[in-house]
């Protein structure tokens, strides 16, 4: 089923907050929604460029900052993992997603994406898995190597986000690695690792049921491709389903319903114009290539993707939540099936939102770019 394009920011007038106090910086204590009210935490900041969260079972957050490190906050003091792996911090590059294996507390993985120098300026998105040993990295396996042929010198659009399906399969995506928006850009040739989604068994094997295992022309971890820099990727709560935001150019940022074997059209087909308002595409839709569910235009610069479905707000349940770092806000999406009618703005104006996160805990977290920080919200009262 094709999904229509909906330019929502223009068509449902989006919702702020009432905020009563102000806690670090621009950052309000409490928020009445138009749902719910909750309070903001700052659980740790003083972090720089933190990319992604999780939380282990002994309560303890493990926080990625961009420029290379992995961090370890207990609650009371913030320490660095030794022995992570070395990263190409350039441009939007560095250490980047992390994930923890469903069922980590049996077996201990945690797993890493991030830039992978080949040389001192190229570089591709690789992916590793391994276990903490106190307070250092250990037994670490690869589990997407790149093909060294095919890293560039380009600092942006690296991607990452990597969503574990609860079936045995991991899924990530690749950036376009910021090539012009042009014929040779390879989010369109199956050739290419950039410009995709992935997916692969959870040790790093390849199921030979993807879409394109086989071929000779196609990588054969390919699960989609046609997209330019998606770094917000979650499973859909009870559905199976695996949605992902998108970063357009200026403007044409995009929600997308993720399925196997599609063309997702980039840079063939677009919503955004070159960043100096030329443009280089004048489709918008074309025969063959999946239309966005909904796009921002202009763009709000999106970052990380997670569904609500726990009991602390019962209110927010079914929704998603979208990071913009552009725009310095968290977006709750609405649905009516797989259609979003109703968008709401929130926490605007309080920084750089990188991520969010449904957390083991069960509450969404925060993660801000700038100021580096880590914000849990709570209910009020």
């Amino acid at each position: 089923m094709k999904f229509c394009a909906i330019w929502l920011s223009a068509v449902f007038g989006l919702l702020g907050f009432a905020a009563f106090g102000q806690g670090a910086g621009n950052l309000p204590r409490e928020v009445r929604s138009e749902k719910v009210a909750f309070r903001t935490e700052v659980v740790v900041d003083d972090l720089q460029n933190p990319w992604g969260v999780v939380r282990l079972p002994d309560g303890r957050l493990l926080i990625t900052e961009r420029p290379g490190r992995v961090r370890v906050w207990d609650g009371e003091k913030l320490e660095t993992l030794r022995g992570t792996p070395q990263v190409l911090a350039r441009g939007q590059g560095g250490m980047l997603d992390i994930a923890l294996h469903p069922q980590f507390e049996e077996n201990g993985w945690i797993y890493l994406a991030f830039s992978k120098p080949f040389g001192e300026r190229s570089g591709l998105t690789a992916i590793v898995r391994g276990k903490l040993c106190g307070l250092d990295w250990c037994e670490e396996q690869v589990v997407f190597d790149p093909p060294a042929d095919q890293a560039t010198a380009g600092g942006n659009h690296w991607g990452v986000r990597m969503v574990f399906d609860g079936k045995g399969y991991l899924f990530f995506s690749i950036g376009d690695r910021g090539h012009q928006p042009d014929a040779q850009n390879p989010a369109q040739s199956l050739r290419h690792v950039a410009g995709k989604v992935h997916r692969i068994f959870e040790d790093g094997r390849v199921p030979e049921d993807n879409p394109f295992f086989g071929r000779k022309e196609a990588w054969p971890t390919v699960w989609c491709y046609g997209s330019r820099n998606i770094q917000g990727m979650a499973m859909r709560p009870g559905t199976g389903q695996l949605w992902a935001v998108e970063h357009g150019p200026k403007g044409g940022d995009e929600l997308n319903l993720i399925r196997p074997g599609l063309n997702y059209g980039w840079p063939l087909v677009s919503f955004g114009v070159n960043y100096d308002g030329t443009r280089f595409t004048d489709k918008t839709e074309a025969p063959g290539m999946e239309p966005p569910v909904i796009h921002w235009t202009p763009s709000i610069a999106v970052g990380g993707l997670a569904f609500y479905d726990a009991e602390h707000f019962p209110e927010w349940r079914g929704s998603a939540f979208v990071t913009a770092l552009a725009q310095q806000m968290l977006v709750r999406l609405v649905f009516e099936g797989d259609r979003v009618v109703r968008q709401e703005e929130l926490l605007k104006n309080t920084g750089r939102i990188r991520d969010v996160r449904v957390l083991s805990d069960e509450h969404l977290y925060v993660v801000y770019d700038a100021p580096g920080r880590v914000v849990r919200l709570v209910p009020a009262g």
